[in-house]
């Protein structure tokens, strides 16, 4: 051990006139060199990479985590299985990547229109990545494109089917689970709450006006290639199929921005029903067009000739071309889109009441919705 030099105050004598060292000092001595000693060997243990204690002992943990089963790690856990990739091929060449989930064990899987529309002619293939990684070749059952709805299939039994929920029991600030393959990442899972319910949205890759839902809106994460996976309450019970999500109309943002859109369950049901009895769907039907590009509160029908289906439900109630529509079962309405998918919510058969402004007069009617589709 190296000690710090010491200023000398005395005058040097020679060795032999220096007399034995005391007792006093020669413990001093000796405990000097006994911290010396130590340290020394401290610093030479240290220094060669080995221990300071040779006998300490290093203990691993052997405790676990426990998830309850209502967690989102378990609940993640029984619902992944059931959520799978599709992926689309098109015979010109065309790729495209959504989600789907097995709701019939016999292989039968729900999923957007959007994403295996590029093949629904026949024109293409459609493949199924399931969550344990085994791939399958799938026809399409049906589609709908006013829902934004499809059932595929594939030859395989004894599948994990999800549970479906009710849709009409969902709260806003209800927590719920999105889960499918965004940007092709399958098995993603991402959390959220019910942000809002019944938005008029227009779902799949066109503007058109065939594809407007009423949907459930949400915080959790949705991003391209989320399209048709569902999304679950709390318990794991499907409420939503995963459809769409805003954007700021920027070509640099492409991504969630906390403000996605699903499909209720509820009409999901009902349109599965329908896709895999008969291959196509039906949807309540008015019989009127509107002004898409009207401004104004409230759904303008179109001022044409040809924007009053003959002998059809508004026909019969008497609207005409130009009548201004503000009122749908009581329920004032905003826009074109609002009054369309608050058709498309109810069923075919349904008497419901439309209270329209003529000539600056309120008059409200009633009218039974009859069958429409594609």
């Amino acid at each position: 051990m190296i000690f710090p030099r010491q200023k000398v105050t005395h005058s040097v004598r020679p060795w032999w006139e220096t007399s034995a060292p005391s007792k006093s000092s020669r413990g001093k001595v000796f405990i000097i060199a006994l911290l010396a000693s130590c340290l020394g060997g401290f610093l030479g243990v240290t220094a060669t990479g080995g221990t300071i204690f040779n006998s300490a002992n290093i203990v691993n943990s052997s405790s676990t985590i426990e998830r309850a089963p209502d967690s989102v790690a378990g609940i993640a856990a029984r619902v992944l299985p059931s959520v799978v990739s599709v992926n689309t091929r098109s015979a010109t060449g065309r790729g495209g990547t959504g989600s789907g989930f097995i709701f019939d064990s016999n292989g039968y899987i729900l999923t957007n229109n959007h994403v295996i529309a590029s093949v629904g002619n026949g024109n293409g293939a459609i493949r199924v990545t399931l969550n344990n990684g085994d791939i399958y070749s799938a026809t399409i059952i049906g589609r709908d494109a006013s829902y934004d709805l499809a059932v595929i299939k594939i030859s395989a039994t004894n599948l994990p089917a999800l549970e479906f929920g009710d849709s009409d029991k969902v709260a806003v600030g209800d927590s719920v689970i999105a889960i499918g393959s965004p940007l092709g990442l399958s098995g993603t899972v991402t959390l959220g709450i019910i942000s809002a319910k019944d938005r008029p949205v227009t779902a799949g890759d066109s503007g058109s006006g065939s594809s407007f839902i009423n949907a459930l809106q949400t915080d959790a994460a949705i991003n391209p290639g989320n399209s048709g996976g569902p999304l679950v309450d709390a318990t794991g019970a499907v409420i939503g199929v995963n459809s769409a999500i805003a954007t700021l109309g920027s070509v640099s943002q492409t991504g969630s921005i906390g403000l996605g859109f699903a499909i209720p369950i509820n009409q999901t049901r009902k349109t599965a029903d329908q896709l895999i009895k008969s291959g196509k769907a039906t949807y309540p039907f008015l019989g009127v067009s509107l002004d898409m590009n009207y401004s104004g509160v409230g759904a303008l029908v179109a001022n044409s000739g040809t924007s009053i289906l003959p002998g059809g439900p508004a026909a019969k109630a008497g609207i005409r071309a130009g009548d201004l529509i503000i009122k749908f079962e009581n329920k004032a309405i905003d826009s074109p889109e609002q009054l369309i998918v608050a058709i498309r919510a109810m069923n075919v058969g349904d008497k419901v009441t439309l209270t329209y402004i003529r000539d600056n007069k309120e008059v409200t009617v009633t009218v039974t919705l009859v069958a429409g589709n594609n």
